[in-house]
């Protein structure tokens, strides 16, 4: 399929069609140049609570479901049919395998039918993305902290249409599975980081001293680790159970968050004074957590670098930032992708469109 191009009138932009299913939520969003215009999200988090995290089965089986109601849903939302939709961009990967193979089938199909064209993009780079429909355009060489429930990502943005470079990653957990865990831990459900998040807020974030994972003098400076926190964590809790204490909810919820957002918000920081980048972005599902919203703009503003975070709901994972993605593709003329583009469970950031 050929790229579409944009109309001689610059208020006439693209709209684009956009679907996200690299996990447990089924996003369908609606986008024309920066605006958006419909984001629906079905969640099958409920499926999974009873289990303490994702089934990958359970996840794919109900995008299925969900599919087609929620494209409708988008669709009467932004007062639009089909018929008025110049393009379709879908995520490609990272993602659960059997999660991204409902997305991206479905997108073909609209895009088949349609006669449009598509792109299967990069679930990270749509995360950075979805920002400018809140704040404009992203700034050029802007670096990006990515955090949710499968990645810890360190990025450096010159074009999020093209050129995305990794600084640094989690080499073990990721900061959201971290969340879910510990919450589970202390018996507070799933998802958990909203829960601890919440319990946080009647505790003492000094109460328990959690250590930091990789900040010694000779550890990656920009990579993450949290698996040795979250055994930390658990190993406290069950001494403390082991000799009849209450475990003091709070206080450990509030430690731990504490533990995490040090550390990102000390590598992300860390991060822009050694790309010289005076704007940091921050996005994923852990980007909504309010202590780390306020960490982040604390540390910064003494490092003289803008924070920009979206709203908690365009944090997660959506369609709106897949279609926002898309319309930054079709604005700049970037070749569409091939029908026959494959899912990508490993899709790495610096391929920001499938081929």
């Amino acid at each position: 399929m050929t790229a579409l191009h944009r109309s001689k009138n610059p208020t006439d932009e693209p709209l684009v069609l956009g679907f996200e299913t690299s996990c447990d939520e089924t996003g369908v969003g609606i986008v024309r140049g920066n605006t958006l215009l419909a984001d629906a999200v079905a969640s099958s988090v409920d499926e999974h609570a009873r289990f303490g995290g994702v089934v990958p089965e359970v996840a794919s089986r109900a995008h299925l479901e969900a599919m087609v109601p929620t494209v409708q849903r988008a669709l009467s939302e932004a007062g639009v049919t089909l018929a008025d939709i110049d393009a379709i961009a879908v995520t490609a990967g990272p993602g659960l395998a059997g999660a991204l193979l409902v997305g991206a089938a479905a997108a073909k199909g609209y895009a088949l039918a349609l006669d449009k064209p598509i792109y299967g993009v990069n679930h990270l780079a749509a995360h950075i993305c979805v920002d400018q429909l809140e704040h404009g355009p992203l700034p050029e060489g802007c670096v990006a902290m990515l955090v949710s429930g499968g990645h810890s990502s360190l990025l450096f943005v010159p074009d999020v249409t093209g050129d995305v470079q990794p600084l640094g990653q989690t080499i073990d957990d990721a900061a959201g599975e971290a969340f879910d865990k510990v919450a589970r831990v202390l018996g507070l459900g799933f998802p958990g980081g909203p829960l601890i998040d919440k319990a946080a807020r009647d505790g003492d974030p000094d109460a328990i001293a959690f250590p930091r994972g990789l900040t010694g003098p000779r550890d990656a400076p920009l990579d993450f680790s949290f698996s040795g926190l979250k055994t930390s964590v658990a190993r406290w809790v069950e001494k403390r159970e082991r000799a009849g204490e209450k475990v003091p909810i709070a206080d450990v919820a509030a430690s731990f968050q504490e533990a995490v957002v040090d550390v990102l918000t000390r590598k992300a920081i860390l991060a822009c004074k050694e790309r010289g980048a005076d704007h940091l972005l921050i996005g994923g599902g852990v980007a909504a957590n309010s202590r780390l919203r306020v960490l982040a703009e604390e540390r910064a503003a003494k490092a003289g670098i803008r924070v920009r975070v979206p709203r908690p709901g365009l944090c997660t994972d959506n369609g709106a930032m897949v279609a926002a993605l898309g319309s930054e593709l079709v604005r700049r003329g970037r070749t569409p992708s091939e029908l026959d583009f494959p899912a990508d469970s490993s899709q790495p950031v610096v391929e920001v469109i499938a081929r």
